[in-house]
């Protein structure tokens, strides 16, 4: 394995920015420092004062296999991810078949070896009858336990209590949920077929899913939480109404404790509304909806304020051709991986937010929550997933979209700043404009 040095660099690590040089040795950050002298056959990288970045850690994705290949897999979507800044990825447990007990899931874990360009890990999936395999996990095994409170495909979708509540009791790792009330979504859309019939469509998305299914569903997963103590995170938040539920302040709190209760939010809250429907239609519905600018606006804010801990992508691919149905019948989900980072720079450029802050919200908080071994940070000795990030601009066209899905909800868009390199493991895996060797990614260890 080669030496890498990394010159002349801009880091952005555990909230300051500063100029420094980086060695890499056998995968992993060997130093850093104001100034490293390379030695004889090191490769040597001149950062230009560009922003050095720890590698994105992803904890909402489905590159969809097992079952649905046709829309991504680990080898295309991993590929889409690294190009993207993404060295690290949890996948979701609804495939087919979904990860709901150990075989399942070290089946995904050998799936993946020797296929995915970034680092993984695989949820255990929750569903009404799989309580002794929840129970008995392994937590070093998995990120997380994934709860559908709201709405899933197959088997997935938890509407008995008592399981719900011995879940939230028994947990062996920290739970993560999908919070939409599925009954009130049903009624709603019931009423909305009766009233437009054939001309209902995807500007009625987030009327159907609403933002009271949304918060009827996260108040039941936050009671239960504190009923019985559990590490609760709670994905995609999309609404302003949801965000009293959470603690505002830092993840780890200045005592070292943790946040029990948290949140995370994704890319396409930040970056769509509901104006961009008569525009995309189906290509931004979504399970949470993309809902109102007072949402976005609101969301944008509670990532500042560390009310929202976690920043995602909840990447989920489907074909073209599945999208270009009938909006009852076009399936739910965006291809995000290869565009989050440049699209959440964006709020950087526009003055919302610090660059320190966009890399504790995809970096390290993800880390932090789900006990990630030796990642998320630029810290000698850890592994070195990096990403070098340039402040030249770029417009997303079709052709460039790694996805196996092949197009982008933000094709057309113009990022002002590019994914210049990506090292996974201290190799380069994205030179900034091809992918580079073999998928490098490993395994992601827990320290539980």
């Amino acid at each position: 394995m080669s030496s890498t040095v990394i010159v002349n660099a801009r880091l952005v690590n555990e909230g300051r920015q500063f100029d420094a040089d980086l060695r890499i040795e056998e995968g992993r950050i060997a130093r850093i420092a104001a100034q490293i002298s390379p030695g004889p056959g090191d490769q040597v990288v001149d950062a230009a004062g560009r922003w050095l970045l720890p590698g994105m850690i992803d904890d909402q994705v489905h590159f969809r296999e097992p079952g649905l290949t046709h829309k991504g897999d680990i080898a295309s979507e991993s590929a889409a991810a690294v190009a993207g800044g993404l060295t690290s990825f949890m996948d979701m447990p609804n495939t087919n078949p979904p990860t709901l007990d150990a075989q399942a899931l070290q089946a995904k874990y050998d799936a993946a070896a020797g296929r995915a360009r970034a680092n993984y890990g695989f949820y255990m999936g929750a569903s009404n009858d799989n309580l002794q395999h929840i129970q008995t996990l392994d937590p070093k095994t998995a990120p997380g336990i994934k709860v559908f409170m709201g709405a899933s495909t197959g088997n997935m979708l938890v509407d008995n209590p008592q399981t719900l509540d011995a879940i939230f009791r028994d947990a062996p790792t920290p739970i993560i949920t999908h919070c939409e009330d599925t009954p009130m979504i049903d009624a709603n859309m019931k009423a909305f077929v009766e009233k437009y019939g054939d001309a209902l469509g995807p500007e009625h998305h987030p009327d159907i899913r609403s933002r009271q299914a949304c918060l009827k569903s996260s108040q039941l997963a936050v009671s239960l939480a504190k009923k019985h103590g559990t590490r609760l995170h709670v994905l995609h938040i999309s609404t302003a109404d949801e965000l009293a539920l959470f603690e505002r302040g830092p993840l780890i709190r200045a005592d070292g404790s943790r946040k029990q209760i948290t949140a995370e939010t994704c890319i396409h809250f930040l970056r769509f509304d509901r104006g961009d429907y008569a525009r995309l239609g189906n290509l931004i519905k979504c399970n949470p909806a993309i809902k109102d600018a007072s949402d976005r606006e609101a969301l944008t804010r509670a990532l500042v304020e560390d009310v929202i801990d976690v920043l995602a992508t909840d990447h989920a691919p489907h074909t073209w051709e599945e999208k270009q149905k009938p909006y009852a019948q076009a399936p739910s989900g965006l291809p995000l991986v290869q565009y989050a980072l440049v699209a959440a720079l964006e709020l950087v450029h526009e003055g919302k937010i610090e660059i320190a802050q966009i890399v504790q919200k995809f970096a390290h908080a993800p880390a932090q929550l789900f006990d990630v071994s030796q990642r998320g940070f630029l810290r000698e000795g850890y592994w070195a997933d990096l990403v070098l990030v340039e402040d030249v601009p770029f417009t997303v066209q079709r052709e460039d979209v790694l996805s196996k899905c092949g197009w982008s909800p933000f094709e057309g868009a113009t990022f002002r700043s590019r994914i210049a390199s990506t090292w996974v493991n201290g190799e380069l895996a994205w030179d900034g404009q091809a992918l580079v060797g073999a998928p490098n990614g490993k395994r992601m260890s827990f320290d539980r």
